[in-house]
């Protein structure tokens, strides 16, 4: 009898190890696949662990340039910053993890797809959306959602004794006792110790940032280029050097901004389910880029398109946390968004320097600054006399308000009222 194949989103940590010998002992042929978004792991290792464990095929998909490209820049030309300070590094990864591993689910034939997210979450949203969106006919296994898995892994115990059991490889001993997510963008850090929103982590919790008081002394001046609200290079002014490719030069902005100790965030935040939690980010490369960027546009984007494409902020931050990337409100903002960057073109200097991105100074052919008419010493382009009657006129209705204001009678309760 043929084993009914399933995808496994696989990371060879001890919940993905344990799920995948679960359901070979399910009977099922299981194929896992690997997303290289940027997280430093070791993929032979887990391929080797993978086929140890019964798995029949293994994919490892390098999804680096793609994940900058079409993910993480789009998210910077709309300024994409959840609750007003995650830059959704995980959330962006997500709809690209999901998408690949569909992929791979059209090409083995297969019709059920599975991932290690838990049901508390937002992991778990994000991808089966996706899924759903991607292949609405597909059929998603969620372990931790699943009675007959969770009433045989209660916890963590459970799992690490499942793994002795089978012979699992695990390094539970050296674990951390918090969960991390890392991608090309950053580094999460949440749950375990960190759960008490009180307590302030330990130095060892950071891997991607240098602390202030160990960062460089000194700063460093680099320029940033832009073209339709799209980084193109990136010179460290300091010594010249010079990088275009896109993926190369955010990887470049990781490495300088650790050095200075740019991109912490230690935030309570509301996930889609309803839940508040504390979450720790190390997001260097993109806090750089984010912040010039900004700065970029006040020089080359019209007023009232950039006023109107920040409403949007809030609710493409939103959309994008909350898993909706393959949904038509989400097209419908790409364009929009993209749109308004036609002309966010320039190049941003910037001084960094203990855990401070700087704007210091900005040029752009499509610039819509003129000096002589912003000048407070010349009065060139501009009639200071027309600004009586932009004031007047404005006033009006200022005027009219102050007099209802005046003439308003407070309202009184009738007698027969029994709550006067």
């Amino acid at each position: 009898m043929k084993k009914e194949k399933i995808i496994l989103a696989y990371s060879g940590g001890l919940d993905t190890s344990v799920i995948l010998k679960w359901l070979v002992n399910k009977g099922f042929e299981v194929i896992c696949f690997i997303g290289d978004v940027g997280q430093r792991e070791d993929f032979k290792l887990a391929e080797s662990k993978a086929k140890s464990l019964g798995a029949s095929k293994i994919y490892i998909e390098d999804l680096k340039k793609e994940f900058v490209e079409n993910y993480i820049f789009p998210a910077l030309q709309g300024n994409a910053l959840y609750e007003g300070r995650y830059l959704l590094g995980t959330s962006l990864s997500r709809p690209l993890l999901a998408k690949a591993q569909i992929k791979v689910a059209r090409e083995e034939g297969a019709n059920i797809v599975s991932h290690g997210s838990t049901g508390k979450g937002n992991d778990q949203v994000r991808f089966e959306l996706a899924y759903y969106a991607l292949n609405p006919n597909i059929k998603i296994f969620s372990p931790w959602r699943d009675v007959k898995f969770c009433n045989q892994f209660k916890g963590r115990n459970d799992l690490l004794s499942y793994a002795n059991k089978w012979k699992i490889p695990v390094t539970a001993t050296a674990e951390k006792p918090y969960s991390e997510d890392e991608n090309l963008m950053h580094i999460s850090h949440e749950a375990g110790i960190l759960e008490d929103p009180l307590l302030r982590p330990d130095e060892s919790v950071f891997s991607r940032t240098q602390s202030i008081n160990s960062a460089l002394e000194d700063e460093s001046i680099i320029e940033i280029s832009f073209k339709n609200g799209i980084p193109t290079q990136v010179e460290n002014c300091d010594n010249g050097q010079i990088i275009k490719d896109q993926l190369e030069l955010f990887i470049y902005l990781n490495e300088i901004g650790n050095k200075h100790g740019i991109g912490r965030v230690d935030m309570v935040e509301n996930r889609f389910i309803g839940i508040k939690s504390r979450g720790i980010y190390e997001t260097p490369g993109a806090t750089i880029l984010w912040s010039a960027h900004r700065d970029l546009e006040g020089i080359a984007m019209d007023k009232e398109v950039m006023h109107i494409r920040d409403m949007l902020i809030p609710k493409f931050s939103e959309l994008i946390y909350n898993g909706f990337w393959f949904s038509p409100e989400m097209d419908f903002l790409l364009t929009s968004i993209a749109k308004s960057q036609e002309a966010v073109d320039g190049t941003v200097r910037l001084a960094l320097l203990k855990g401070n991105v700087i704007p210091i100074g900005r040029k752009s052919p499509t610039s819509l600054y003129d000096q002589k008419i912003s000048s407070m010493e010349v009065e060139g382009g501009f009639n200071a006399q027309d600004s009586e009657g932009f004031i007047n006129i404005n006033s009006i209705r200022l005027k009219a308000h102050n007099l209802v204001l005046k003439n308003k009678t407070p309202y009184k309760w009738r007698k027969g009222n029994k709550n006067g």
